[in-house]
């Protein structure tokens, strides 16, 4: 197909941010339609756990493999495959009609979203040079932000009015006019390299990370000992952690094209940047498990009052993303972001404190905006520092590690904040008001985990080094090359 001569940089954006934020608000959307898939669909917990599972694994999975194919296939045309694949598989999840058919059908929706992820962090890079970065990383990440947000508001209404089948069927149309802006908007590959394509990298990577990730992600569910095929969950994870060292060992041997190209870890704010992007992103998904049962099941809100008081944190991380974003180009990325991982730990320590029966919900409130607010300012300064003084030919690369961290520190926050409520309500009360007060201490105990990884990341945070503002005139569109 054809293009214009110049592509805005702002309307590329754009379209890369509509794929983005369905990749983002499907990690979180189902949660709030699970009891209705347990009874429309005939299914137990065990099954309908699965829905989700499935998404992460094979969104995560091949995030390194995604990011070089952007390289040498080009980040148009697989972005627009992205987008085709996660859209038709939307389209399965919203007609299946029983949990196997579902499972499958969020299992290739996943893939589509590692296919697509990776490129949008890197035509970012692209599109805009080091010094403009920013504002563009900001709108990027506070899309993050506010799709994660969204996920269960939009969710819970569209469970409310309609079925569970519409929270996925909703992608559709969305998808649709994804990819038609991304095919009239994106310029095409800016430069034809050749590239080796790296058999066992990609082996040892997949197997490891499948390994891993499923560990993390169902050791709760399998109870953490119970044999699955050939292994015990913890023997999942130590499988994936000695085949990840085997990749690490072949990525140093491969003087060829490694998948991830170590020479990455060589950048200091690169190597603190990942180390935070994992912590936030940990403390992100590991706050709304214990949220999400504060809401529902303390304060016994319905799926749709849960959400409307989860708008703060997506109108917060919405407003602040860009504004960070922008004021990461004019003063040291660090400090920004350490006042977001600052500022995110106070948010959750007020809902801790106050996590109870008879919480307040103004102060609830409050503290739900300072977090949103906190996001906001954390993820676009931490991609901006990622990727600021990278060249390049590493920015595919880059893409792939950095989301991967992203994924697998979700999962991990996950895993383990659901580990630590699971004890902290081993041998609770089981009548209705003392259930309550039990459930909300194990919410504000576990919420301190959270909290304590943040810590972690701060410390990441002081350990990247300031980059020099350069002043530089650029246009306000790049020339684009034809269509991919």
């Amino acid at each position: 197909m054809s293009v214009t001569k110049t592509t805005n940089p702002w309307t590329a954006l754009a379209a890369l941010c509509v794929g983005f934020f369905l990749i983002m608000m499907d990690t979180t959307i189902v949660n709030v339609a699970i009891p209705d898939m347990l009874a429309d669909l005939n299914a137990d917990l065990n099954g309908i756990t699965w829905v989700n599972s499935v998404y992460l694994l094979a969104y995560a999975v091949p995030l390194l493999v995604a990011g070089r194919l952007g390289d040498q296939l080009g980040r148009k045309r697989v972005f627009v495959a992205g987008m085709a694949v996660f859209t038709a598989a939307s389209l399965w999840c919203g007609l299946s009609t029983g949990v196997g058919m579902l499972v499958a059908a969020r299992a290739v929706q996943g893939l589509g979203a590692a296919i697509m992820a990776p490129q949008t962090m890197a035509f970012i890079g692209i599109l805009f040079p080091a010094e403009r970065r920013g504002a563009a990383l900001g709108a990027w990440g506070a899309v993050a932000g506010a799709a994660t947000t969204a996920g269960p508001l939009l969710g819970g209404f569209l469970v409310s009015s309609l079925d569970w089948h519409s929270i996925f069927l909703v992608n559709v149309p969305i998808g649709i006019g994804g990819i038609v802006a991304a095919l009239r908007l994106l310029p095409g590959q800016q430069e034809k390299r050749s590239h080796r394509f790296d058999f066992l990298g990609t082996v040892l990577c997949g197997l490891g990370l499948l390994a891993l990730v499923f560990g993390l992600q169902n050791g709760a569910q399998y109870h953490w000992g119970t044999v699955v095929g050939p292994f015990t969950v913890p023997e999942f994870i130590g499988v994936g952690v000695l085949l990840l060292v085997a990749f690490v060992f072949w990525q140093h041997k491969n003087t060829a094209e490694p998948l991830m190209p170590l020479g990455l870890f060589r950048y200091r704010n690169f190597n603190a940047a990942v180390v935070a992007t994992t912590t936030i992103c940990f403390s992100l998904m590991g706050f709304y498990l214990p949220l999400t049962l504060l809401l529902q099941s303390v304060l016994l809100q319905t799926p749709w009052q849960a959400g409307l008081l989860m708008v703060p944190i997506a109108v917060g991380a919405g407003v602040m993303g860009p504004i960070a974003g922008t004021l990461s180009d004019k003063i040291s990325g660090k400090w920004v972001v350490l006042t977001g991982f600052v500022l995110f730990a106070v948010g959750i320590t007020m809902i801790a404190l106050t996590a109870s029966p008879g919480a307040n919900l103004v102060v609830l409130v409050v503290a739900l905006a300072i977090c949103g607010i906190a996001t906001g300012i954390a993820f676009a300064p931490i991609a901006n520092v990622a990727t600021g003084d990278l060249p390049p030919q590493l920015m595919g690369a880059a893409s792939g590690v950095f989301n991967l961290t992203r994924q697998v520190g979700s999962v991990v926050g996950t895993a383990l904040v659901s580990v630590l409520l699971q004890a902290e309500l081993a041998g609770a009360p089981t009548t209705d008001v003392a259930a309550r007060q039990g459930l909300a201490h194990a919410v504000g105990s576990s919420l301190l985990l959270p909290v304590a990884v943040l810590v972690v990341g701060s410390l990441a945070c002081l350990a990247m080094t300031a980059r020099k503002k350069v002043e530089v005139v650029v246009p306000t569109q790049i020339p684009a090359k034809a269509s991919a």
